[in-house]
């Protein structure tokens, strides 16, 4: 039976593979945070809407689309939530989180633009020095300002 299955793998093609993998397996959602910095070394935070009280100040973050890498899901996420836009830099984490969910996040490097906000989402924006973060922040989120493993 074990030949049989092999056989019949081996005869299909890459994309007919592709789509029973998916089909198979588990798919994920999967959250994106930038960690912005300017030239100084401040880093943006935003306070959001929809998070927990006590605890909405955090990094700019959103879920990944289809087919969208997760660098650009960085950049449209920042551009979306604050009108600014970044040079995303180097992976910081990738652990899976919650059931179905990966976390990834980046370094990233302020670009340019005019702050404007998504007013939907995102009650303020302000650049925080790492060493005076508000206290009502996601503490997963500090632990990346300071590169901390969590």
């Amino acid at each position: 039976m074990k030949k049989l299955i092999v056989r019949l793998w081996r005869l299909t093609s890459g994309s007919l593979q592709w789509r029973i993998n998916w089909l198979r397996h588990a798919t994920f959602m999967v959250g994106v945070t930038g960690v912005v910095r300017d030239k100084d070394g401040n880093v943006l935070l935003l306070k959001h809407r929809f998070w927990p009280e006590g605890r909405q100040w955090g990094l700019p973050t959103g879920y990944a689309n289809r087919s969208e890498t997760f660098e650009d899901t960085v950049r449209r996420e920042v551009r979306e939530e604050t009108g600014l836009e970044v040079h995303v830099g180097e992976l910081v984490r990738l652990r899976s989180g919650y059931r179905l969910r990966l976390e990834v996040a980046y370094e990233a490097e302020f670009a340019g633009g005019t702050l404007r906000l998504d007013d939907f989402e995102i009650l303020e924006a302000r650049w925080f020095a790492p060493h005076d973060l508000p206290g009502e922040m996601q503490e997963a989120h500090r632990r990346l300002v300071h590169r901390e493993r969590s």
